[in-house]
């Protein structure tokens, strides 16, 4: 209750924060398990996940909403409730503000003690020129199923790109030169050449559904079937298979097929690698790891030398 009655506040302020809560929880879970990871901040010497690439164009106030959630759920209960539960969580009631299903959200994640490295971040986050074959390449060794798949890709239903992450379907991105795309529509690529007027534009964003931006439905597999998805990850669900073909026209034609499919995907993807029991701990804020975490033993056993030790040496402290 504490999670979505704060997270109502922030997005009945601003909607189209659904879709930048429910992307960090798949940039979440995908990079090492859903574990937090992406929430801590690093230093210019150790960058964290979130100064990796693909997580480059996250949603500072995304995260910030995360922030303010984990505030409240710690005034009301210190130390029970970890951050990526709340990101879990945060995911779900985002989709169903937006007018999503709604789904269980099994608890009991805890969150890391590091983050993970730019190349483990590279290496399992599809980037939005994939194709089919790519796209599988990730997905299929995580437990997905090319229905899952498919399914997960209609989280873009809900959500804006910056033009650099699909200008390759507008320009020759080596020298800016426009090219014409075939599996983009013609009305719909002069709408993107307007927004996007030169190669590499990192500022002007355009909505990843051009039907109901914010308003999480099927519309989005209606796009991909008029040729007007925004990135080559989204058209190649139609194009480069007629497997995948079939499973988007039967997700364009029921909302209530793909809503189903959907919610079977995230309930797997909120399980992938999770840390339980005693592994991992309770972040008291969700962009560090606790003080008494084993990050820090090196810099804290000398001065607690008296302390008790286990046979390994580790200095162990109550929580």
């Amino acid at each position: 209750d504490i999670v979505k009655s704060t997270l109502e506040q922030a997005l009945d302020q601003d909607i189209t924060q659904a879709a930048g809560l429910l992307r960090l929880h798949f940039h979440d879970c995908f990079v090492q398990g859903c574990d937090g990871s992406l929430l801590l901040t690093g230093s210019a010497s150790n960058p964290s996940e979130q100064e990796a690439q693909p997580n480059l164009s996250l949603r500072a106030r995304a995260l910030q909403i995360i922030d303010e959630i984990k505030t409240a759920v710690e005034a009301s209960c210190s130390g029970v409730v970890t951050c990526a539960d709340v990101l879990a969580l945060a995911a779900r009631d985002s989709v169903a503000k937006a007018g999503g299903p709604k789904y269980p959200v099994p608890l009991g994640r805890r969150d890391s003690l590091d983050f993970a490295s730019e190349s483990v971040v590279l290496a399992n986050i599809p980037t939005p020129t994939s194709n089919l074959t790519q796209l599988m390449s990730i997905f299929g060794p995580k437990g997905f199923s090319l229905t899952d798949m498919v399914a997960l890709s209609g989280g873009h239903t809900i959500g804006i790109a910056h033009c650099n992450s699909f200008d390759n379907r507008l320009y020759n991105t080596s020298t800016g030169e426009a090219i014409v795309d075939p599996t983009l529509e013609n009305s719909f690529a002069s709408n993107l050449y307007s927004i996007c007027p030169a190669v590499n534009d990192t500022v002007n964003t355009a909505d990843l559904d051009v039907l109901t931006p914010n308003y999480f439905d099927n519309s989005y597999y209606v796009n991909v079937q008029r040729n007007q998805a925004l990135f080559t990850s989204d058209q190649s669900l139609y194009t480069d298979s007629t497997d995948s073909g079939d499973i988007v026209d039967s997700f364009a034609s029921k909302k209530t097929v793909f809503f189903k499919k959907f919610v079977l995907g995230m309930v797997k993807m909120g399980q992938l690698e999770v840390l339980t029991g005693s592994e991992g701990e309770i972040r008291s804020k969700c962009s560090v790891p606790n003080p008494t975490s084993s990050s820090y033993e090196e810099v804290i056993e000398p001065i607690v030398s008296t302390g008790k030790r286990s046979r390994s040496g580790h200095v162990h402290s109550e929580l």
